[in-house]
């Protein structure tokens, strides 16, 4: 049977990186974003196109069915950032799009694929969170607080999932040059901020995929080698 993975937000940036290396291991892709370019990418890497708003359920849910049942690699990658720092002016269709892409699509995501990875005994899932996910990040709280969220899932999830040997990890990158910080690229070149790659975070995904413990939360930083974050212990 071919082995295949799902990755989200993959018209670009993390997301087509990290597709672009899973086919070039010789995995059938299904890539899925709301930005028409993904049927562009995944025609170039012989993979298939879903073109959906990720806050939709039934999107994951048609990205799942197009893998079938060989589906044994989950990228929840699509992300986006807010616009929103003080919750007394919160937008709230602003807010809730974007907890519905970083949170609740991760949700969706595992709902349409867990009964797939079962049913084949197994399989592994990284979720991109951000180093955002780890501290608070004052120029943007809400996406802070759903990287959180993320987080918490993977740390309640990992350990249940484990004993399915389907493995859930993290990726945990700080600034990344993609599409989504593109605004703001000049800035932080300027004040001298190193940034990622979308191909360094690849990697480091795809190496979570296939050696990462259960529960692994990867901090992946410009100029270091990738380090799994290290919980304390609660007092």
């Amino acid at each position: 049977m071919e082995h295949g993975a799902v990755v989200t937000g993959a018209a670009g940036g993390i997301g087509e990186a990290v597709a672009r290396r899973l086919a070039a291991g010789g995995r059938r892709c299904v890539l899925v974003d709301r930005n028409p370019l993904v049927e562009q990418v995944a025609a170039s890497i012989g993979g298939t196109a879903v073109v959906g708003n990720l806050t939709d359920p039934d999107v994951s849910v048609r990205a799942v069915a197009a893998a079938g049942a060989g589906l044994d690699r989950l990228v929840l990658n699509a992300g986006v950032n807010s616009v929103d720092k003080d919750p007394a002016t919160l937008d709230l269709e602003r807010y809730q799009a974007v907890v519905g892409v970083n949170q609740h699509s991760v949700v969706y995501g595992l709902r349409a694929a867990l009964p797939v990875l079962r049913r084949a005994g197994g399989g592994s899932v990284v979720v991109t969170a951000s180093l955002a996910a780890l501290h608070g990040v004052e120029q943007d709280p809400i996406y802070t607080m759903t990287k959180h969220a993320v987080i918490g899932l993977v740390r309640a999830l990992s350990g249940p999932l484990s004993r399915e040997n389907v493995r859930l990890s993290a990726v945990c990158p700080g600034l990344v040059d993609t599409p989504l910080t593109a605004g703001a690229r000049d800035r932080f070149r300027a004040a001298g901020i190193p940034m990622l790659t979308a191909e360094d975070v690849a990697a480091a995904v795809e190496q979570t995929l296939d050696t990462g413990a259960p529960g692994t939360e990867l901090v992946v930083q410009p100029g270091r080698p990738p380090v799994p974050y290290a919980l304390a212990p609660l007092p």
